[in-house]
């Protein structure tokens, strides 16, 4: 099977947690699957921008991207946060190639038209799997950092979220799961919803129930289940030692969002 794992918060900044999904990616290739991780790393790069005296500007849950912010996430993203996962994934002996959604033009970006503008912020435009089918041949798992190169030779940041949810559409996954700092997605009611259809979701969303970061995860949710992905899974990254369980037998962590 083909797995798609996005890693994101926590499990980026937290040793011990980096530690088991490292792990538990490392047991889904042993029992010979296929996976690619794409990554974010938006609490490094905050970090850093501090450290440079930038202030961050949320919209809807994108970073509003200069040209100095953006160079910052070459650097932050394709660099040091990007190394460190392929180091965690080798640590449990498992090789890893790290590239950017630039590198080997596996994904081409275009500029997101918002009002307001947001920068040097795109959203995926063509996708090419080529290099990743040569990596997973080679026995590796390909570690994509959310850059994009554009037609136009500017790179751009790419939400993770969507970047995972193209990788798996262009790869034909069967599975993509979201290692995230959340439960999963929370009801009214305050309570993790186990289950989430793509029918509910406009309506926590008007009425504000899902927001700021987690509406930008559940549209990569729908579009990669309208794209053909067969599962689609919210997870804690405290449980990430159940990814090679998730599609064979019922895990009760996180949320399961489906068509219908």
């Amino acid at each position: 099977m083909k797995f798609v794992v996005k890693l994101g918060g926590a499990a980026l900044e937290n040793k011990e947690l980096l530690y088991t999904c490292g792990k538990a990616i490392a047991e889904l290739v042993k029992d010979g699957n296929q996976v690619a991780v794409v990554h974010g790393g938006g609490v490094q790069l905050t970090r850093t921008l501090a450290q440079m005296g930038k202030k961050s500007e949320f919209i809807s849950g994108l970073r509003v991207t200069d040209a100095e912010t953006r160079d910052a996430a070459l650097m932050v993203l394709a660099g040091r946060v990007n190394k460190a996962l392929v180091a965690a994934l080798g640590t449990h002996g498992q090789a890893a190639v790290g590239l950017s959604g630039g590198d080997g033009h596996v994904f081409r970006a275009r500029k997101k038209k918002t009002t307001p503008d947001l920068g040097f912020v795109g959203e995926i435009a063509a996708a090419d799997p080529r290099w990743l089918d040569a990596i997973w041949k080679m026995g590796a798992v390909p570690v994509i950092s959310s850059i994009a190169l554009g037609f136009d030779g500017e790179y751009y940041n790419i939400n993770a979220d969507e970047m995972a949810s193209a990788c798996a559409v262009c790869t034909l996954a069967d599975a993509l799961v979201f290692l995230t700092d959340v439960p999963g997605v929370k009801g009214a009611d305050g309570n993790v919803l186990r289950w989430l259809t793509l029918a509910q979701i406009p309506t926590l969303e008007k009425q504000a129930v899902i927001s700021g970061g987690m509406l930008p995860k559940l549209h990569a949710c729908r579009d990669a289940l309208m794209h053909g992905v067969k599962r689609v899974r919210i997870l804690p990254a405290e449980a990430a030692a159940l990814l090679p369980d998730i599609c064979s037998t019922r895990v009760n962590d996180g949320t399961e969002v489906m068509v219908a």
